[in-house]
């Protein structure tokens, strides 16, 4: 039977936390007996991890894959408790602990490439033997810190889509435009995205739906077996929005929408900045055209920023939970 009866770990009701920001918390150990001579912590550890699977050599006749693997190292914090008189009763001790987070670390992300976490452990040791540990993830919000690289971006944004398209057994043709309508370009997580689009159809059928998204795109670099730099990239949604719109033949129409974003979620930034990673935005408004086996596509790159004024700021304001689309004719 072990010494340790239990061993807790008590942190703040704090849902996210943000880069930057401090964390307070108690290790709560409870001893069935005298424990001579033991070690007792603490530690703050976040790292990443990346790993894939790709063909070795694509002129061979068989196949052969190579994992392609990465890591980094964004926190490791360890506080060692002081134990009077080398040992500890049998008995609740209780023990507090404080980690500041680095102001400059990614959010917490997972994919089925990599992941970025962060997590807090205690520990109890005796002669170098693990006798008690407990674990408790940690949501964090990375930080961009100051906003001012990103003035020459706060400019409104306008991006255009046209899809010429053939229809009715190629006796008719016609064509539609989607242009899309952002105030600005910049955007934190948890915020709400409005947006304007304009649907005009120059065609004799209908444009039934629209849908957008705002798409996380992410360039992963890692190493293979052979110690050679690969990257690969992806893009996945992180918030969706139908909407019917039945756009009339040779009819215009104005759609305002709304997307919220979720938190914490990853902010913009460069293989430099995250190590193994970089992210990077895009609303996407997408329309298959009934007409034709055709899609049109519009695509505006935004910017996903956060500092720790704004997630300070946001106490007082009350959270969107849908996305939502108002449609004007």
């Amino acid at each position: 039977m072990s010494t340790v009866k239990a061993i807790n770990l008590v942190l703040p009701e704090i849902e996210v936390y943000v880069a930057g920001c401090s964390i307070d918390g108690k290790l709560v150990l409870n001893l069935r007996n005298t424990l001579v001579d033991p070690l007792v912590k603490v530690e703050l550890v976040g790292r990443g991890f990346l790993r894939w699977l790709e063909e070795d050599n694509p002129d061979l006749d068989y196949y052969k894959s190579t994992a392609c693997t990465n890591d980094a190292v964004y926190v490791f914090k360890t506080k060692n408790f002081h134990i009077e008189g080398g040992c500890l009763d049998s008995g609740v001790h209780i023990f507090d602990f404080h980690f500041n987070f680095p102001p400059s670390i990614p959010s917490t992300f997972t994919s089925k490439i990599g992941c970025i976490s962060y997590f807090v452990q205690g520990i109890c040791c005796s002669c170098q033997d693990v006798l008690a540990k407990e674990e408790r993830c940690l949501l964090l919000q990375g930080s961009t810190g100051n906003h001012s690289r990103y003035v020459e971006d706060e400019a409104p944004v306008v991006v255009e889509a046209r899809k010429d398209v053939i229809y009715f057994c190629c006796f008719s043709y016609g064509s539609v435009i989607l242009r899309i309508f952002l105030e600005k370009r910049i955007f934190c997580p948890g915020e709400t995205i409005v947006f304007k689009t304009d649907i005009c159809n120059r065609t004799n059928m209908y444009v039934r739906k629209v849908c957008f998204a705002v798409l996380c795109i992410v360039l992963y670099s890692g190493f293979s077996s052979r110690g050679e730099l690969r990257s690969l990239e992806t893009q996945s949604e992180v918030t969706r929005l139908e909407l019917q719109t039945n756009t009339a033949p040779f009819g215009t129409m104005r759609v305002t929408s709304s997307l919220v974003l979720p938190k914490p979620m990853p902010v913009t930034s460069t293989l430099k900045q995250n190590k193994i990673m970089a992210f990077k935005y895009e609303l996407v408004g997408t329309s298959d055209l009934s007409c034709a086996t055709s899609t049109i596509i519009a695509r505006a790159p935004i910017i996903i920023a956060a500092t720790l004024d704004h997630f300070s700021g946001e106490k007082n304001t009350v959270p969107l939970h849908e996305n939502k689309g108002v449609i004007i004719k």
